[in-house]
C-alpha cells in the first residue's frame, strides 16, 4: 500500500510541476550565479558546525503544496513535502553536491543574512506562485524571512537554488517508486527529468549519474525508458 500511494503521488507531482513551471516561466528572471572556486568537501566523518539552514515553499492550491528543506553546514539534510488532500508528509534524505553547496553558501554570505534586517519582499506580489521562507540559525542567532517575489537577486537566487534541490530530490524519489512498482510510468518521469535538465532546473545533474546508469540496463522498465536514461546520461557526462 505504501508504494501504491507513493506511485499516485508521483503521477500527481508531474502534473503539478508542469503547471508550476508554466506559470513561473512568465516571470522568470536572474540567471543562476557563477560559483566561486570550490573548496574541498570535508573528509567523511567530519562533524558539521552548529549552523543549520532552512528553506520552505508553500502554495495550498498546488498538488505539492508544502516543501521544507533542512540541512547542516556540510550540506546533509532532508526534504519533507506534502501533497494536497493528503495528511501524511513524506521525508527523503539528501546531500548537496559540492557545486550546489558552494553556490548556496556564496548566496547566504552575499546576503549577510543574520546581520541584515532587509525585507526581501518586492512591491510586486506573486503569491499565487507560492511563498518562500529562508531561515538561518548559527546556534547563537536565528532569523527567518518570507517573500513571494524579491528584487534582491541574491535572495531570489537562493530561493530558486533550494527549489531546484527540492524538485530534483522529489522527482528522483518518484522515479525510484515507479521503477519498483509501476515501470510503465518511467518514460513519462524521465521525460520530465530531461525537461528539467534542459531548463537548468536541477540542483546538480551529475548526482543523477548512478541512477541513470542503473536505469539504462534495467530490463524491468520499458526499452524506451532505458534509451531515455542512456541519452540523458550521455548529455550529463558530455
Amino acid at each position: 500500500m505504501k508504494f501504491h500511494r507513493q506511485f499516485i503521488f508521483a503521477s500527481l507531482f508531474v502534473l503539478t510541476l508542469a503547471m508550476s513551471v508554466g506559470a513561473q516561466t512568465e516571470t522568470k528572471r536572474n540567471d543562476r550565479p557563477v560559483p566561486e572556486t570550490l573548496s574541498p568537501r570535508p573528509a567523511k566523518g567530519t562533524e558539521a558546525d552548529a549552523t543549520h539552514y532552512g528553506w520552505e515553499f508553500s502554495q495550498p492550491a498546488f498538488v505539492v503544496r508544502h516543501i521544507v528543506i533542512e540541512h547542516d553546514s556540510l550540506g546533509r539534510g532532508k526534504v519533507t513535502f506534502e501533497r494536497k488532500n493528503e495528511e501524511v508528509a513524506i521525508s527523503e534524505p539528501f546531500e548537496l553536491s559540492q557545486h550546489a553547496l558552494t553556490r548556496i553558501n556564496n548566496l547566504w554570505a552575499a546576503l549577510r543574512f543574520l546581520d541584515s534586517e532587509e525585507n526581501y519582499q518586492a512591491s510586486r506580489n506573486f503569491a499565487h506562485l507560492g511563498t518562500y521562507k529562508l531561515q538561518l540559525d548559527d546556534g547563537k542567532r536565528k532569523r527567518t524571512t518570507e517573500f513571494n517575489w524579491s528584487n534582491n537577486n541574491d535572495a531570489w537566487n537562493l530561493a530558486q537554488e533550494y527549489r531546484h534541490v527540492a524538485d530534483q530530490a522529489i522527482l528522483i524519489l518518484d522515479i525510484k517508486v515507479a521503477r519498483e512498482n509501476q515501470p510503465l510510468n518511467t518514460p513519462g518521469l524521465l521525460n520530465q527529468l530531461e525537461s528539467m535538465f534542459k531548463r537548468n532546473e536541477l540542483s546538480d545533474p551529475k548526482q543523477l549519474v548512478p541512477l541513470l546508469r542503473e536505469l539504462r540496463t534495467d530490463e524491468h522498465i520499458p526499452l524506451i525508458a532505458r534509451n531515455q536514461a542512456d541519452r540523458l546520461l550521455k548529455k550529463i557526462e558530455k
